[in-house]
Formats: C-alpha cells, sequence, structure tokens
C-alpha cells in the first residue's frame, strides 16, 4: 500500500483524490439536466437539444484558451477562479426559473470544464516523472470512471429525498469547499510550472500550434476515436431498442458492463501496456475499439450486447487515456496546458458523431456499426503518419 501511495507524488494524489470528488458532485447533476427541463421547466425538444450541446461546443473552443492561460499566468489561480465560477453556476442551474437561462449556464459549465481540465492535467505531468506519465493518465481515467459509477446514483437518491433541483445546489457546494481546498494545499506547495513569456502572446502560441503537424494528426485521429465512443450514448441505445425486447433495461446493464469493465481492468491492462510504446498501445485500443462496435451491429442477444460492450471496454481503456498521453509527450514544456488544451478539439467528434450516427441508423442500419468502425481504423492511418513526422 505504501509503494502505491509513494508512486505519485503527494499532490498528484490530492489533485486524483480531487477528480473523483468533482466529477461524483457533476455526475449528480448533469446526466439529469435534460430530464429536469424536460419534466420541470416544460421546455421544449430543441431548447433541450441547443442547452445540451453548447457545453462540448464552448468546451472545444475553450480548451485551447484555458490551456494558454494556464501555462501563461499559472496552474494555480485558473484552476481555483474556475471551480469558484463553478460553483455559481450549478447554484445558478437550482435556482434558474426559466429554461432559457440554462442556455447560458450550460455555456458557462463547457468553459469551466474546458479551463479545469487542461490545467489540472498540466498540474498533474508538472509533478510527475516521464516514465510515470502513461500510468497517471490511466489512473485519472479511472477515477472519472469511478466518479461516473457514483454520482449518478448519488443524484437519484437526493432528488427522491427532496426537490429535483437539490443535486445542482449540492454540486454547486462541493464545488465551493473543493475550491477552498485548493487554495489552502496549493499554497503549500511550490509549483513546477516553466511559464510562458509575457512576450508570447496568445495569437503567436496559436499560430504556432496550428502549424505543428504532428498535434494536428493526433488531434484528427482523436476526431474519428471520439466520433465512433459518441455513438455509446447516441444510436447504441436506440439500436438496442429496436432489436431487442426491453431495451431500455439491457442498455442499462450494457451501462454497468462498462463501467464495472473499466473499472476492473484498467489498473491491470495499464501495466502492461506499459510494457509497450504509446503508439502501439494506441493503435491496439483502435482496434480493438472497432471490433467492439461492429460487434454490436452482429449482436441477436442480451449477452451477445453485453459481451460487445465488455470488447468495446478494453478498447476504451487501452486509447482514450493514450489519446492524451501523446499529445503531452510532443508538448514544449512551456506549453503542457496549451497542447492538452489543444486536444479538446478532439471533441468535434463527439458532435459529429450522434448526427452522422442517427443519419446511418434511419438510412442504413444494418450497415452503421461496420461504417462507423471502419472510420475508427482510418485514425491508425493517421497515427502512423504523425508517428513517421520528427
Amino acid at each position: 500500500m505504501q509503494r502505491i501511495i509513494q508512486y505519485f507524488h503527494p499532490l498528484v494524489w490530492i489533485i486524483l483524490s480531487g477528480t473523483v470528488f468533482v466529477r461524483t458532485a457533476s455526475f449528480m447533476a448533469i446526466p439529469f439536466l435534460a430530464l429536469y427541463l424536460h419534466n420541470e421547466l416544460q421546455a421544449s425538444p430543441l431548447l433541450i437539444g441547443v442547452t445540451l450541446g453548447v457545453a462540448p461546443l464552448f468546451s472545444t473552443f475553450g480548451g485551447f484558451i484555458g490551456g494558454y492561460l494556464t501555462d501563461r499566468f499559472g496552474r494555480k489561480i485558473v484552476i481555483t477562479a474556475t471551480v469558484f465560477i463553478w460553483s455559481l453556476t450549478f447554484i445558478g442551474f437550482a435556482l434558474a426559473s426559466s429554461a432559457i437561462y440554462f442556455v447560458v449556464l450550460n455555456a458557462v459549465n463547457g468553459l469551466c470544464r474546458s479551463f479545469f481540465e487542461p490545467g489540472t492535467q498540466a498540474l498533474m505531468i508538472d509533478f510527475t516523472e516521464d516514465a510515470k506519465k502513461r500510468r497517471l493518465f490511466s489512473v485519472r481515467y479511472t477515477a472519472i470512471n469511478i466518479a461516473a459509477v457514483i454520482g449518478p446514483l448519488l443524484g437519484v437518491w437526493v432528488a427522491s429525498l427532496s426537490s429535483p433541483s437539490t443535486p445542482f445546489m449540492i454540486t454547486g457546494f462541493m464545488y465551493a469547499l473543493y475550491g477552498m481546498f485548493l487554495l489552502f494545499i496549493l499554497n503549500r506547495y511550490e509549483m513546477k510550472q516553466r511559464k510562458l513569456g509575457a512576450n508570447q502572446r496568445v495569437l503567436t502560441i496559436v499560430n504556432a500550434v496550428l502549424h505543428d503537424r504532428k498535434l494536428l494528426l493526433f488531434i484528427a485521429g482523436g476526431i474519428l476515436i471520439t466520433l465512433g465512443y459518441s455513438q455509446f450514448d447516441s444510436t447504441l441505445p436506440q439500436f438496442i431498442n429496436m432489436n431487442v425486447e426491453d431495451g431500455v433495461r439491457l442498455f442499462s446493464y450494457v451501462i454497468v458492463a462498462n463501467s464495472i469493465t473499466v473499472l476492473t481492468f484498467q489498473l491491470p491492462l495499464t501495466m502492461l501496456s506499459e510494457k509497450i510504446s504509446i503508439y502501439a498501445s494506441l493503435k491496439i485500443g483502435v482496434v480493438i475499439f472497432a471490433v467492439g462496435l461492429f460487434l454490436f451491429g452482429v449482436s441477436l442477444s442480451p449477452w451477445m450486447f453485453i459481451a460487445s460492450m465488455v470488447v468495446f471496454s478494453v478498447g476504451e481503456i487501452f486509447s482514450f487515456p493514450m489519446m492524451n498521453a501523446v499529445i503531452e509527450e510532443i508538448a514544449p514544456e512551456d506549453q503542457k496546458g496549451t497542447y492538452l488544451g489543444a486536444a479538446q478539439f478532439k471533441n468535434i467528434g463527439g458532435f459529429i458523431g450522434p448526427i452522422l450516427g442517427g443519419w446511418l441508423l434511419t438510412s442504413y442500419i444494418d450497415y452503421m456499426f461496420g461504417v462507423i468502425s471502419f472510420i475508427i481504423l482510418c485514425s491508425i492511418f493517421i497515427y502512423n503518419r504523425a508517428q513517421r513526422l520528427t
């Protein structure tokens, strides 16, 4: 146990624990946002769609700005300020009396995430040896999945005991509590960050990043993988419901299978993947990921869907943490946050995926998962191209 604790710097463990704490808080509320808008505020489907869509949209384009600010002005100030703004955003969700306010609030929610994620990742990288960074990304991914299991269950339980807005209010207070904790704890450690110089303006950095062909290829590969993953909560539940009796219940079992697989196999598969290169681990994950998606398309029974999800989840374990690891590896020392922020552009795949999947579902359902699997496999050619660049 002591060896595990000593593997990472104490501040890294603190941030990882905080990731579980704030992600649990977020998962208490955000998954139920659409239901809250529909049931409590009688929002139209169009307004609900716009509300849900602005968060990933703002997160995609805000990540670059947030990453730059952490590199330019310091991780501490950006992270703590973001957490307190985030706290007020969730309290705003609880107090908002009209659905239209949720569009603005969820846009701020997306911006906060895009500032917080690159900042905390870069902070942990600052305190982690190069040989341990791959495992850091995997452990962080495990922390997020732990929160994804606990948070929604707590949200349902809290909402059943009080009003539907209570989970938003509790989430806001949890973020405020975490912000105060960070103010105290980050002042106890001397930051190891190499900041950008005052002469390195945002437009200069943008120009440099946009001319980094390797980064752009990694982002392109990430877009294709994210496009495939977006089918998990967009077309897959519809596909299951169309092909299996009591599909809603089966999809809940499929979600549980995903969570159990990730939590059970994340650490052992991470240790196994450390024996091969980052690129090899990423490409192995892409292949397994694509196979899992293809198997969904030929599944005929509940057990086949669950088995397909296990395969899908193993691919997720190999590929998703490595997408950030390869970005970190090529980033200059004083631009870690900027590069990790730019990597948020891969979320464009999360916008394109449901649209493409929905069209295939209605027009070419028999070929849907085969087409998506092929698109994911194309990312291997992109990563091979990036790997050959010096």
